[in-house]
């Protein structure tokens, strides 16, 4: 009964929407009726610029993190600490507080990672860093990092059901790119560092 408690409390964190509150802390619009209407840093980042971006940025990690690390610091059943990771994140892609529209995931699932081993979220950095690297594609970086993330949980040796939570996550984050996808099939997809027209 406790484990379920703690799972809804983790979706309920996740549903917070830091970029929503962040710009309306500041003043700014809402970043659903700019640009990509999207929730997130990037969208901020490119409506209202780079300290609400990294606000936002922060937030969205934190809610990862915490449902996560406070489960494993109370010896939780790793069952538990993995779920809670993933109702946070389902929090932040269908958060109940803003209609059930949100994010792209994947802030909170690098907090999610971090939360469940640092070395597992320095792995997901230095993949998306990368591929980032060779193909300048943020978007493309996230995808291979994600899909990644399942293997890594596995020859890090940590808990089975760190890894099967981040499998089933892997696809909610590639369904919430379909539009960046099509993009890099396209080769219409905005670069990192080009500038937009």
């Amino acid at each position: 009964m406790w484990g379920i408690a703690y799972l809804v409390a983790s979706y309920l964190i996740g549903s917070i929407s830091a970029a929503i509150l962040v710009c309306r802390l500041m003043g700014k619009g809402d970043p659903r009726s700019v640009g990509s209407g999207n929730p997130g840093a990037t969208n901020v980042l490119r409506a209202y610029g780079k300290f609400p971006a990294l606000l936002t940025l922060a937030g969205d990690v934190l809610k990862g993190f915490l449902p996560v690390v406070i489960a494993a610091g109370l010896k939780l059943d790793p069952a538990i600490v993995a779920g809670a990771g993933v109702a946070a994140f389902i929090g932040h892609l269908y958060p109940v507080f803003f209609g059930f529209k949100g994010g792209k995931g994947v802030a909170t699932l690098i907090g999610v990672l971090f939360g469940c081993d640092w070395r597992l979220g320095l792995c997901f950095i230095v993949t998306w860093l990368a591929v980032a690297a060779v193909s300048r594609y943020s978007s493309l970086a996230a995808l291979c990092a994600t899909l990644a993330a399942p293997l890594y949980a596995l020859l890090l040796g940590l808990p089975l059901p760190y890894a099967l939570a981040l499998g089933v996550m892997a696809p909610a984050v590639f369904w919430r790119h379909a539009e960046n996808i099509q993009r890099l099939r396209a080769g219409t997809e905005g670069r990192i560092g080009a500038k937009r027209a």
